[in-house]
């Protein structure tokens, strides 16, 4: 009788869980087996003779009430169980390991798929009632899986080398023996790694070549055509056809697997492990070897591969980045229960992992001194551990029993459906089937043996986080491997990250070096510490994968990283600042992203300094500029100053330093410091091609918010250029030009000083549409010009944007004569009903041109809502032009300066001015910090949570909702006056005019 049977009904094969199964089971097969080919008879005797023997009717009741995949196997070939129970396991196993590869040369492709099935299917029915009639302990189970692999690889590797030798892709030394001198081979690692694999496991493969092989030195396309024979091979084992499948196959723990090809060259791993590799991958590598093509060359790429995985010496930095990984995984003491439901043997509290890693650890920090360390099954290592009194034995005895108890558990929990999956049951039913085919009478009393085993391993697993401090995390931050850690996951989503692959598979890249920031060993062994910290940061913010993505973004710039992470561990501060950055501020993340060292300017003791006064940074920047190369150089650190400055005046905003009102005058005291000090260098580049205009010069004007000094961080400049020569006088250079193109291309050649777009970011963008004519003007104007166009021809809203004018650039005395010409213009005498009809119907136009296709501007179009910035700026604008020739004092290119101005002449209320003041700076701030904050249109539901409470603390609001009712409020009462001062009196002149029209 086989050794299958020889034990007592009452000690080994389980109870069938479900009985009614088991019975329909027993008829399908009973049937199945009478149809058979062979004997009647025999198949006759196997049935009565197994149906009448205690062990055999409990043999089948476990196979058909527990497992319907087992109870499949059983029916496609009914035979092999007489075979199998005549044989026994040991030799039946042995027999079908020889027939794989009997005859294999002569296969074609869908037979050798076909036999690979059969033979997966013969050898899992084998493996399953050893280890359900007990004759075989977990680690036969698993040696046995772990060699039918093998066998499985080095029969399908020949293969597949064999089909490239006969379509002429590869010559090989010897077709009768393919793998042989091949210089192709295959990796086992993981669990096949270390003849530990589960039962319905995939399989961890490392594919490698050696492209140094005398015979593969004229194939230009080597990696394309190793890669096709890796896919095949793949594709013989993973396909699933009416046989089934034989395995699936995992090729992620090659060096960085989203980056390389399926098949790597020897070269290129050795490189890659020997400048990138990590800990983790040390420690996968511990399990490795070479399961299948040449052997000897796969044994010196192991050898030479020896020294990255044991190192001779202690190395602490290794030990702290080991120590680190640690820290990262959420280790429980104790005190909470384990919910028995969906827990994952593998990963989850007191699991699979935890042993493995408890062993692995001690093995990468100890075994490059004491090669008996250098085990690669589990359990072996813990005793190796014993022995070398690194590990206490009866914490390796506890753990030995748990890792054989937890494999059990597993095995049979994937017998039930060939499932790969450590999960148990979510259900109770489920929890109750898989105890009974544990042989337990009920899903109570395996739960208690299980948790005991769970606890056991956990309490031992805690113990090595006890000399490491916490780092306060609340969950697993687990980057290592190829899979997303379901703890990670977990953690990342309590922590408010919804893309969570997206940020498991990127800090994956950090530590593949995938940044350049990231190639050095020490930069990754910082960034794992700073991991925890640096993921909580960006998860305050207010949408954490879109500030983890600019911070992505951030280091894929940085030229290297160690200096960077040790500022962060030394100035902790500054890492919740470059946080609240990417989740906060989009414009000053590019800006970091493009110039890193921009974090210089903002260290906690320099950032609330004050700007220096205009003076100051006119000599800074020239100063700067005298190291200037060459002229595009000059440009470049033009810029670079520039961005400095505006991140750092941005920084002080979003940490309310500054609210963004009082930001306003800065930022325009930097954009006429770059405009006025590049002019003329500009202006002398220029001159060596054509000279100068003899008595000539040009002068720049600013308008707008520049003219005004009210600028945002993202305002562009609008400007207009004039000079004071005769359009017909020539240049005196090599290559002269007439006055007016003289200046016409010199405009131009600032603007791109200005505006151009370099590594470097660019300046700013620059409007000239105020000018003469708009943008069909020439670009640079004559100041008679200029003076008889706005005699002539100027609209009224033209002389409005000229109440923000002023010169910024050029020679004091035509500044000067500039600034003449303005006030002319503006202290003339008008027709009032004329103006206040014309900026009655500018503000129309400009309300339907901003309008969305539904007739409304939203509330967060602050410039241009009703009530907004433009109401205000426009009765200021249009109360300057009325009564500036009675009251010339009254001009003022600064909105709040001009409304109080206009109060001291008398001419509005100062009830009214004041509250249209309060309401300039109530919208600039919200303004300010809107361009820093949010790009595109803001919407309620689209503004992130920490914008809205900076909103609300800008505008003096108790929170979100209450400054929206502020901004309504404010709307409304700015509404009132323009309604009064400007609307209202318009539409009664236009209606006046229009009846008399039609009186005529």
């Amino acid at each position: 009788m086989s050794t299958l049977l020889r034990v007592s009904p009452r000690e080994e094969f389980p109870e069938p869980a479900d009985p009614q199964a088991a019975a329909v089971g027993l008829e399908r097969w009973r049937e199945r087996a009478l149809e058979s080919d062979g004997e009647a008879r025999q198949a006759t005797r196997l049935v009565e003779d197994l149906i009448a023997s205690a062990s055999g009717r409990r043999m089948l009741a476990a196979v058909f009430g527990n497992s319907p995949f087992l109870t499949e196997c059983l029916l496609a070939e009914p035979p092999f169980l007489q075979r199998l129970l005549e044989d026994g396991p040991q030799a039946t196993l042995a027999r079908l390991l020889g027939e794989i590869e009997q005859g294999t040369p002569g296969l074609d492709t869908p037979d050798l798929m076909a036999r690979l099935r059969i033979a997966r299917r013969r050898t899992a029915l084998t493996i399953a009632l050893a280890d359900l009639a007990g004759a075989w302990p977990v680690e036969e189970v698993t040696q046995g899986l772990s060699l039918f692999a093998d066998r499985v690889l080095e029969v399908t590797v020949d293969h597949v080398l064999r089909q490239a030798h006969a379509a002429g892709r590869l010559q090989l030394a010897d077709p009768l023996r393919p793998s042989a001198g091949s210089g192709f081979f295959v990796l086992a690692m993981g669990k096949l790694g270390a003849h530990e694999l589960n039962y319905s496991s995939d399989i961890d493969l490392i594919v490698l070549y050696d492209s140094a092989l005398p015979a593969y030195g004229e194939i230009d396309d080597l990696q394309a055509r190793f890669v096709r024979a890796t896919r095949e091979l793949v594709r013989i084992l993973e396909e699933r056809t009416a046989e089934g499948y034989v395995f699936r196959t995992d090729l992620r723990l090659r060096p960085d697997p989203s980056a390389t090809p399926v098949a790597l060259s020897v070269d290129a791993a050795e490189v890659y492990y020997e400048s990138l590799g990590q800990n983790w991958e040390r420690a996968a590598m511990i399990k490795a070897r070479v399961a299948a093509g040449d052997k000897p060359a796969g044994e010196r790429f192991l050898k030479h591969l020896r020294p990255f995985i044991w190192r001779r010496s202690l190395d602490f930095a290794a030990i702290q980045d080991i120590h680190s990984i640690k820290r990262q995984i959420y280790a429980h003491r104790g005190g909470r229960d384990i919910s028995l439901n969906g827990h994952n043997l593998k990963l989850g509290r007191g699991g699979i992992r935890e042993i493995e890693f408890f062993a692995q650890t001690q093995q990468l920090i100890w075994g490059g001194r004491d090669p008996r360390l250098r085990a690669t099954a589990t359990c072996a290592t813990l005793e190796a551990l014993v022995e070398a009194d690194r590990v206490e034995a009866k914490a390796a005895a506890e753990l030995i029993e748990a890792y054989r108890y937890l494999r059990k558990v597993e095995h049979r929990l994937q017998m039930i459906g060939d499932a790969q999956t450590q999960t148990l049951p979510e259900d109770d039913a489920g929890m109750r089937q898989l105890a009974v085919f544990l042989g337990y009478p009920d899903a109570a009393s395996f739960g208690q043996a299980l948790l005991k085993n769970l606890r056991t391993v956990e309490r031992h697993y805690a113990h090595l986080f006890e000399e490491a401090p916490s780092l306060s995390t609340p969950g697993n931050l687990v980057f290592t491997g190829a899979d997303d850690d379901p703890g990670t996951v977990e953690t990342l989503r309590s922590l408010g990250y919804r893309d969570t692959s997206m940020v498991c598979q990127t800090v994956r890249g950090w530590h593949h070096g995938r940044h350049r920031a990231t190639r050095s060993e020490r930069a990754r062994q910082l960034l794992t510490e700073l991991m925890p910290a640096l993921i909580g940061a960006l998860a305050k913010t207010a949408d954490p994968d879109a500030a983890f993505l600019r911070f992505d973004e951030f280091l894929s710039r940085l030229p290297a990283g160690v200096a960077l992470f040790s500022l962060f561990h030394s100035n902790p501060g500054l890492l919740g600042l470059i946080a609240e950055i990417m989740g906060a501020a989009p414009r000053l993340a590019e800006a970091l992203s493009r110039q890193p060292a921009r974090l210089d300017a903002v260290l906690s003791e320099q950032l609330e300094a004050l700007q220096p006064a205009a003076p100051q940074l006119r000599a800074d920047l020239e100063s700067m500029l005298t190291q200037a190369r060459d002229y595009e150089d000059m440009l470049d650190l033009s810029r670079r100053w520039l961005e400095d400055r505006k991140f750092r005046l941005g920084v002080q905003v979003l940490r309310g330093l500054i609210d963004a009102e009082a930001a306003g005058p800065e930022l325009a005291d930097l954009a006429e410091t770059v405009v006025s000090v590049l002019m003329p260098l500009v202006a002398g580049a220029f001159a060596e091609t054509h000279g100068r205009v003899p008595g000539a010069d040009m002068a720049v004007l600013a308008l707008g918010k520049l003219g005004g000094r009210e600028m945002t961080i993202a305002s562009d400049l609008d400007l207009i250029f004039v000079y004071d020569a005769a359009v017909d006088v020539e240049s005196d250079g090599p290559k002269p030009l007439l006055a007016g193109q003289y200046f016409g291309r010199l405009s131009q050649r600032l603007l791109a000083g200005l505006s151009a777009l370099t590594a470097e970011g660019r300046m700013y963008e620059v409007d000239m549409r105020l000018r003469p004519s708009g943008s069909k003007g020439p670009i640079a104007s004559n100041l008679e010009g200029f003076v008889r166009y706005h005699d002539e021809s100027a609209w009224s809203w033209e002389h409005l944007a000229l109440t923000r004018a002023r010169p910024i650039a050029g020679p004091e005395g035509l500044r000067q004569a500039a600034t003449a010409v303005i006030k002319d213009v503006l202290t003339r005498r008008r027709d009032p009903d004329k103006l206040i009809i014309d900026v009655a119907d500018m503000r129309q136009r400009m309300a339907k041109e901003q309008a969305r296709p539904t007739g409304t501007i939203s509330d967060w179009e602050i410039k241009h809502r009703s009530g907004g910035l433009v109401d205000v700026e426009f009765i200021a604008q249009y109360l300057q032009l009325r009564h500036a020739h009675d009251h010339p004092e009254v001009l003022a290119t600064n909105t709040t300066v001009a409304l109080e101005k206009l109060a001291e002449a008398g001419l509005i209320a100062k009830r009214t001015a004041a509250e249209l003041i309060r309401a300039t700076g109530f919208w600039r701030r919200l303004q300010g910090l809107l361009r820093l904050t949010v790009s595109g249109e803001p919407e309620d539901r689209t503004i992130p949570d920490g914008v809205k409470e900076a909103l609300a603390l800008a505008g003096g609001a108790a929170d979100f909702d209450r400054l929206k009712r502020e901004m309504s409020d404010v709307a409304r009462r700015v509404g009132r006056h323009y309604q009064r001062l400007i609307e209202a009196p318009a539409a009664k002149l236009a209606e006046k005019r229009k009846s008399k029209g039609a009186t005529a």
